[in-house]
Order: C-alpha cells, then sequence, then structure tokens
C-alpha cells in the first residue's frame, strides 16, 4: 500500500468534497478569468483535493560530477514546501517502487533488464548494450540508476491511480521524464514515467490530455501516442538547433492520431506576455474540443529565465500561470516536473506551482530552512526575468496560433471510443480486500503491452518511417546538456550538502516501507476486478477503490 506520510489537520480543506462543474460552464469561466485558480468569484475558487508523492531517498541520487541533472532540486522543493506550510493541506505519500512488468507495459523487456542489471563497476563489460540503449555521458550510469527509476516512475503512476479514484489533483515533482523511448533512455531520462501514467489514466478515461512547456520537446510521449486520438499530446517548446530537434509544427500525428499531436515550437527569449498569448487560446481550444477526461502536465522549469540549459525568459508567475489555467477546467490535473538545472529556481518554481494547485498564494518572503543559503541574496520566492531578446516577433507567435488553431478546427469534437462493458460492482470494489496470489503473479504475460480495452496501438515503431513526422534535423551534434557559461557554482554537486537525514526527520511512516512490494500491492485498499470470464493476468485488470 502507499504510506501516508503526513496526517491532514483538522482544517484541512480536503475533507470537503469539491462539487465538479461541467467543462463547458468552466471553458466560459476559464476564458473571462485568464484561468486564474487561485480564490476567485466562481467555481474555480473552490479548493480542491491534492495529493503529493514524494520519497525522502530521491535527493541522495547523484548522476555524476559536473552533470547538470540534480535530483537534490527535489528535496530543495520539499523543504520549501514544508516551510510554507502546504504539506499540511496535502494527502502525502510515499510512492512505492515500479515492478519490472509495471515498467513494461511500454518500456521493452531487454531495455529493463538492462536497466536493472547495469552498474558503475560493471557498465565496462557491457559497452555494446550501453550504445544500444543510449546509456553514457547524457543519460550516465550510476548508484542505484534502477531504484531511481523504480521511484519516480512509481510516484507518477501512483498519481493517475489517485486522480482515477476521486482525487482532483496529484503531484510528482520528480517525474516529468519526457525523452525517454521504449528501448532506449535520452536526455537525462531512463524511464518515461509520463506515458506510463497516462496509460493507467487510460484505465478510467476515454481520453487524456498531455501537456509540456518545459523548453525541451517532449518528444517521447509524443512519439507513444502519435497513431492514436485517445491522448492529445501539446508541447510548447524551443525548436532550432536545441536538442532533442524534434517538434516541428508540422507533426501532427498519423492515422488515427492525425490532429492529435501539436506542436508549438518557439525561438529564444519568450517572455510571458509572448507564452501566454499561445498558450491559453490553444489550450482552450483543445479543452473546447478534445474535452479529455485527465490532463497531464508536465512543468519542466528549464523554461525559466536563467536557466542552465535554457534560453526562455519566463518568471515563475509567467510559468505558474499554466498551471493555473489548466487547473481551472476543473478536471483532473497530473502535475509532474522534468528539466530545471538552475536548481534554486526550480525549487522556487514547483512550491509556487504546488501552492496554486491548492489555492493558497504564497509570500514572497521566503521563510527560513536548511536550503535557505542558495536562495541569497534576496531570499525570496520570486526572481526578475533578464532583459534579453525576445527573438519571437508578434508576426511569428501570430502565424503559429492561427495555424495550430486551423489544425484544431480539422478535428471531430470529443471522438468517442468503444470501452469494454465494466463488470458489475463486486464486493471486492465494495469494501472487501483481495489479494493477488503469487500463482496470479506466474500467469503474467511479460509481452503484454497494454490493457485488452485500449482501442490503440503504442509506439509502433514501423509507422514513422510511413509518416510526415520531420526527423530531428541535425540532432546527432545537438546534446541536451550544452550549458551556458555563466553555471552558478552552487549548483555544483550539492548531494553532498544534506544527508537524507535533512528530510527523514519530517516524514513518518505508518510502516516500514518494504522496496519489494508491488505498485498494485502498494495501492491503499487494493481491489481486483473480478469477472468469471476473464483471467486476471496483469495490471490491466486491476480495479482501485475511491479514497
Amino acid at each position: 500500500m502507499f504510506f501516508i506520510l503526513n496526517s491532514n489537520t483538522p482544517n484541512n480543506p480536503q475533507k470537503t468534497k469539491t462539487r465538479k462543474t461541467p467543462l463547458s460552464l468552466a471553458l466560459s469561466l476559464a476564458m473571462e478569468s485568464g484561468g486564474n485558480s487561485l480564490p476567485s468569484v466562481g467555481t474555480d475558487g473552490s479548493k480542491r483535493k491534492v495529493c503529493y508523492f514524494y520519497d525522502p531517498e530521491v535527493g541522495n541520487y547523484y548522476y555524476g560530477q559536473g552533470h547538470p541533472m540534480k535530483p537534490h532540486r527535489i528535496r530543495m522543493t520539499h523543504a520549501l514546501l514544508s516551510r510554507y506550510g502546504l504539506l499540511n493541506q496535502m494527502h502525502m505519500f510515499c510512492p512505492n517502487p515500479a515492478r519490472d512488468r509495471d515498467l513494461c507495459r511500454f518500456h521493452s523487456d531487454d531495455y529493463i533488464a538492462f536497466l536493472r542489471s547495469v552498474t558503475p563497476e560493471t557498465q565496462q563489460d557491457q559497452i555494446r548494450a550501453l550504445k544500444r540503449f543510449n546509456v553514457g555521458e547524457d543519460c550516465p550510469v550510476f548508484d542505484g540508476l534502477y531504484s531511481f527509476c523504480q521511484t519516480y516512475a512509481g510516484a507518477s503512476v501512483g498519481g493517475a491511480v489517485k486522480l482515477n479514484h476521486g482525487f482532483d489533483i496529484a503531484v510528482n515533482w520528480s517525474g516529468g521524464l519526457h525523452h525517454a523511448k521504449k528501448c532506449e533512455a535520452s536526455g537525462f531520462c531512463y524511464v518515461n514515467d509520463i506515458v506510463l501514467a497516462i496509460l493507467e489514466l487510460l484505465k478510467q478515461h476515454e481520453r487524456v490530455l498531455y501537456v509540456d512547456i518545459d523548453i525541451h520537446h517532449g518528444d517521447g510521449v509524443e512519439e507513444a501516442f502519435y497513431t492514436t486520438d485517445r491522448v492529445m499530446t501539446v508541447s510548447f517548446h524551443k525548436f532550432g538547433d536545441y536538442f532533442p530537434g524534434t517538434g516541428d509544427i508540422r507533426d501532427i500525428g498519423y492515422g488515427k492520431g492525425k490532429y492529435y499531436s501539436l506542436n508549438v515550437p518557439l525561438d529564444d527569449g519568450i517572455d510571458d506576455e509572448s507564452y501566454q498569448s499561445l498558450f491559453k487560446p490553444i489550450m482552450g481550444k483543445v479543452m473546447e474540443v478534445f474535452r479529455p477526461g485527465a490532463v497531464v502536465l508536465q512543468c519542466g522549469a528549464d523554461s525559466l529565465s536563467g536557466d542552465r540549459l535554457g534560453c526562455f525568459n519566463l518568471s515563475i508567475k509567467g510559468h505558474a500561470e499554466c498551471v493555473k489555467y489548466m487547473r481551472s477546467f476543473n478536471v483532473p490535473v497530473l502535475l509532474l516536473g522534468g528539466g530545471g538545472y538552475t536548481i534554486r529556481n526550480v525549487a522556487r518554481c514547483w512550491c509556487y506551482e504546488t501552492g496554486v494547485a491548492l489555492g493558497v498564494e504564497l509570500e514572497d518572503k521566503m521563510p527560513a530552512h536548511e536550503y535557505y543559503e542558495y536562495f541569497g541574496p534576496d531570499y525570496t520566492l520570486h526572481v526578475a526575468p533578464s532583459n534579453m531578446e525576445n527573438k519571437n516577433t508578434r508576426q511569428q507567435l501570430d502565424e503559429i496560433r492561427s495555424k495550430l488553431l486551423d489544425n484544431l478546427s480539422k478535428l471531430r469534437h470529443a471522438p468517442s471510443v468503444q470501452f469494454q462493458e465494466r463488470p458489475p460492482e463486486t464486493d471486492a470494489e465494495k469494501g472487501e480486500s483481495v489479494q493477488l496470489s503469487a500463482a496470479d503473479d506466474d500467469q503474467e504475460d511479460p509481452d503484454e503491452r497494454q490493457d485488452p480495452d485500449l482501442d490503440m496501438d503504442i509506439d509502433d515503431t514501423k509507422h514513422y518511417d510511413e509518416t510526415p513526422r520531420r526527423p530531428a534535423t541535425a540532432v546527432t551534434s545537438i546534446r541536451i546538456k550544452r550549458e551556458n557559461n555563466d553555471n552558478d557554482n552552487m549548483d555544483q554537486d550539492m548531494h553532498t550538502s544534506k544527508g537524507p537525514e535533512a528530510v527523514a526527520e519530517e516524514v513518518t511512516y505508518s510502516k516500514p516501507l518494504d522496496m519489494n512490494s508491488s505498485l498494485d500491492e502498494a495501492v491503499s485498499g487494493m481491489k481486483a476486478e473480478q469477472d468469471a470470464s476473464v483471467k486476471l493476468t496483469d495490471p490491466s485488470s486491476v480495479i482501485y477503490p475511491k479514497s
């Protein structure tokens, strides 16, 4: 089961059930209010039932000296959330690690087996496999690599389960690793937790929307769902001589998925006003036409001004405006992390966006906490954007908006999906715990990648040679790790500054964390779907009760 890290206080607004608003009314309110999700006039001012996933060990993983990706930023974010008093306003869970078969719902068996077995000591004996699976300089082998993948993937899938059963918003800042492919690592990403979470959401929802505001194109997620109309992917990203080189505005999906992939290519220096001039009209139209049952929002913070690898000029409030806007539609939202390499600003951003999710405005003056020295000399939550040139002209922005809105006009409204009829509610669903036997686990088909009721193909590797999807031009010379010259020394190798005890004091478990337990066992009060005509053979058969 999931272990609750923090009990709700008597004042916890999550005790009150949120009244759901019809999407059509929410669309109208969002347009009128500009998407402001903080307490305001109208239904959007209501509180949300929010859950938050955090493993206190996640900050200990270390990509290596000089590597820009620092899981320590997750621990810094958590410390800020604690000092701002936000943890007491959320249902807080420590995720159980994803099992091999959970990861293989998308990834290939041999790739997962490689990640499980490779270590810094043995990697020199697996040179061919390292090359095959693109593990090396950008995606190094480090101590605990596979456990790290299991942790962040388990948290994202766990968040999706919670959304499927009553929560309004789920948060996992350790997730959002959007570049990972079915059979290879890419751009600091090993396992694509986003794809796995979307597959979980598709068990309950006919349509799922994926939105990516990382500065890099969300290529791994787009590729996975390129031929289906059940998942729409929308990515706002730097396009040109920039990793991963994909995300052309002309890449629109293929077959049943045609027009269900939207790419918003941007240039250096885009500011809040220019960004929102695209984001709100495009996403408003997407919500109107696609009508998703759930939204996954990847909140990569490398699109912030001053990022170590980025070249955009967004403020934290400008970045968070995307979260506010998507929250305003009253559709379940999974908030995930992603990129972000000036780690003090990453922590600022994700802390503020957690406040947005909760409907709480945070003071700019930062409270003292164990990482306070990172945020000097101002010690504030917000930082001013720079005066860098915005290379996105008004004409370019208008053309992009017009093109994408035209693509959306070609979609039929709310595509219908044939679902298999759900069996009548069983005693297990009504409250009696049903345990999966070892025999059930043994009968699991390791080659089965998706639920039988998912009416789509996942990651059909053959279709890309047949589609108009543009190749990653000049990608061979583009490394995601190209850094600015003004790297911040404080961001270097910070994993050693605090041990796990820095957070462990805040975390109490209701019982010891069993690192060998499965995702299915990890879900509190797990219930198995029982149908006499269907043998329980894979996680697709499991139904989880409402919290």
